[in-house]
């Protein structure tokens, strides 16, 4: 136990034989249970998380001289493997995690990658904003002060960007790195989330934050350095982005449909709505000006208004972020690393 909570660490992992088995060896000893959910590896992934975690098991039950594991929680072994029938994607795996948790009555979920990039040392910062009751969900956040320092530069450019992306959709306007895996969230958080509907590939951490914010969570942003090994990433940005990005907009759409009821017609989405039509209507007018059969003149003037409703679009949407921005501030905490 953790200052009074129950913690359990869900490890999704796939094909991560030779790091894995490191993970789960190196889960600090407050935890009180550990999923190790592999997504149907390739690879050996699978043996390795059966053989560690039957040793382990063994070994703290042998020191402390009982069958329970989980001291106080009444668990018959910490460590718990499970194994998908498919492979079904990182957010899955996670997902898979959770509800194992919800089912075990743990008070705080964490999660650490099976790849060994996630220190546990820095457990404690992700789990004290909720033990103290500051924030229903907590994730690290590589970007924050000196903490992008040891990113790779290709991860910095994308990441960045996905940053800005996530923060519209999210509604969280000062949490960054929505791509960290790294995270805990309360047992009130993970009830009050759809965790069959939350996307089941690598954009699940993205998704995740604009359903807390339709749920009405509160997100803890805490800094956090990442560390690369020898590892390597799956992730192929060249489509992760574009992917991740298409995943934003739907989610964004209906967060502001949860959150803001049309018959309430709330200006933020109003704004956003007519910002998005000022803006197509732009794109609309430029195309016809540029490529349409206009005279010189003609397609002057249509430049003209095409400017005129990119400057309307993007203020109305501006003007809808701001408000968003001061009226979800509450829900926003920032953490020192």
């Amino acid at each position: 136990m953790y200052r009074g909570r129950t913690v359990g660490v869900v490890v999704p992992a796939y094909d991560e034989a030779g790091f894995v088995g490191g993970v789960l060896e190196s889960v600090p000893d407050y935890v009180d249970r550990v999923y190790a959910v592999d997504d149907r590896s390739r690879d050996r992934t699978w043996a390795e998380i059966a053989e560690r975690a039957s040793r382990l098991n063994r070994a703290a039950a042998t020191d402390r001289g009982r069958e329970t594991v989980a001291a106080g929680a009444g668990f018959d072994r910490r460590i718990v493997p499970i194994r998908h029938d498919r492979n079904r994607g990182v957010g899955a795996a996670i997902a898979t995690g959770y509800r194992r948790a919800l089912a075990d009555g743990i008070d705080v979920t964490t999660v650490m990658a099976g790849d060994g990039q996630m220190d546990p040392a820095r457990l404690p910062a992700l789990l004290d904003p909720i033990v103290e009751g500051d924030a229903d969900y907590a994730k690290g956040n590589r970007l924050a002060d000196g903490a992008r320092d040891e990113m790779p530069r290709f991860r910095l450019v994308g990441n960045a960007a996905l940053t800005v992306l996530t923060r519209v959709a999210s509604g969280y306007w000062r949490t960054g790195d929505p791509q960290n895996g790294y995270t805990a969230i309360s047992r009130r958080g993970l009830e009050r989330l759809d965790l069959e509907a939350v996307y089941d590939r690598y954009g699940y951490p993205n998704d995740l934050l604009v359903r807390c914010n339709a749920a009405g969570l509160r997100v803890a942003d805490v800094p956090m350095p990442a560390r690369y090994g020898d590892e390597e990433s799956s992730i192929a940005y060249a489509t992760y982005v574009p992917t991740v990005s298409a995943l934003l907009l739907r989610a964004f759409v209906r967060r502001l449909a949860r959150r803001y009821p049309l018959r309430e017609l709330h200006p933020v989405p109003l704004g956003y709505a007519a910002g998005a039509l000022a803006l197509a209507g732009s794109a609309l007018e430029g195309a016809r000006a540029l490529f349409g059969r206009r005279s010189s003149d003609g397609a002057t003037i249509g430049i003209g208004r095409a400017a005129l409703l990119a400057v309307a679009g993007a203020a109305s949407a501006g003007v809808a972020a701001g408000l968003e921005r001061r009226l979800h501030a509450p829900l926003e905490v920032r953490r020192d690393g």
